[in-house]
């Protein structure tokens, strides 16, 4: 009986910690642990990430990614002109992970005809702000990921959440998901928040 407790222990220690972590997301507001994708968008493409030991990365999604996004099928939705996208910080990931998922969020939002915004750009007309866990229970993974989409003034007008489960291949939490995982949230989240655009603009 202990020692099926102690198995089953750091499931629920995950689990609770998830939990609080979804709880506590919007609040967070420091820049440890944050990878912040629009931080360089202007610098040239191809920026080598910064050699670290902290899950603290800048990457830039207007960088070509190496992996072409696929085709979408049916009709693509009109995204408004003016709408200039701000990625602001996205919290909860490691670098390794979210390397893919910035290089195919760049890739998907030109794709769909997104224009992505620096964080100093005036002409920025939304902020979408990312949040992501991953738990692992016996053998899979599950990422879990919420965006939020604010306007310059910080209201928010919309949420993206969603989960994607990877079976566990090596390791466990971040070191187990693979970058097409990651690269598959990306396409949810662009293509969810093209048709937001399409619909709200």
């Amino acid at each position: 009986m202990t020692s099926r407790s102690a198995r089953k222990s750091p499931i629920l220690r995950g689990l609770a910690t998830g939990a609080t972590l979804l709880l506590a997301l919007p609040a967070c507001t420091s820049t440890q642990d944050v990878l912040e994708p629009s931080a360089i968008a202007a610098q040239t493409p191809g920026t080598a990430l910064p050699a670290s030991d902290t899950d603290t990365a800048s990457v830039s999604p207007a960088a070509p990614a190496n992996t072409p996004a696929p085709a979408t099928s049916g009709q693509k939705l009109a995204v408004p002109a003016n709408a200039h996208i701000q990625f602001a910080p996205i919290v909860g990931t490691t670098v390794e992970a979210a390397t893919p998922l910035t290089e195919r969020l760049a890739s998907r939002a030109r794709e769909r005809g997104i224009k992505l915004a620096g964080s100093t750009d005036p002409a920025t007309t939304h902020v979408l702000k990312g949040y992501f866990s991953a738990l692992t229970e016996g053998k899979e993974t599950t990422v879990v990921y919420v965006w939020d989409v604010y306007d310059p003034a910080g209201t928010r007008l919309h949420r993206i959440n969603g989960q994607q489960k990877v079976p566990i291949t090596d390791g466990d939490g971040w070191t187990s998901v693979p970058p097409s995982a990651m690269q598959t949230i990306a396409d949810t989240t662009v293509d969810q928040l093209a048709a937001w655009l399409s619909s709200s603009g």
